[in-house]
């Protein structure tokens, strides 16, 4: 089970929305296409600049707006780690989690600078800062989220459980 996840960090304010996210006029070309617009308009060094396992902190409402999957979809593609925020929009959570990207509720004020390299511990629910040695206390995700999470999302889970004999059919050949 995927446990923590760490990287830079990336710093956002309130109200990130799916538009800005998944901008609407990339939306006739590929995801991969799209992705290098996301957030485009709020930091232009974002797209280009993400490596694998960076942390997205940011505040409240993180992900409102429109249902578009597209905008947790874009965070997978460039790589990110995590995304830790004091709220979502609700469909964005969902989705984050649909997609294997940890989404971590986190009312605390995080003072993490950008940069930074964070430690996120899903399961824990402890945010760590290993450049200044803060840490934040926010809410564990449920292990059967975790679980999901680490399958890859929500499909690649549901492919293994499917693979899986089950017991009650184990019951019946044996």
């Amino acid at each position: 089970m995927m446990e923590q996840q760490g990287g830079r960090a990336w710093i956002f304010g309130d109200e990130i929305d799916t538009d800005v996210l998944a901008p609407g006029i990339y939306m006739k070309g590929s995801m991969e296409d799209m992705a290098t617009h996301c957030l485009e308009t709020v930091d232009p060094t974002f797209a280009p600049g993400v490596q694998a396992g960076d942390v997205i902190v940011a505040g409240a409402n993180f992900g409102i707006g429109s249902s578009r999957e597209q905008a947790a979809q874009a965070l997978t593609i460039l790589g990110i780690g995590a995304v830790v925020a004091k709220s979502y929009g609700g469909i964005f959570y969902r989705n984050a989690l649909n997609f294997g990207l940890l989404a971590v509720v986190c009312e605390a004020d995080i003072t993490a600078s950008a940069g930074d390299h964070l430690v996120v511990d899903g399961e824990g629910g402890k945010i760590t800062n290993r450049t200044t040695g803060d840490s934040w206390d926010c809410e564990p995700v449920p292990p059967h989220l975790l679980e999901m999470i680490s399958a890859g999302g929500l499909v690649p889970w549901l492919e293994q459980r499917l693979s899986q004999p089950s017991q009650a059919t184990e019951q019946f050949a044996g």
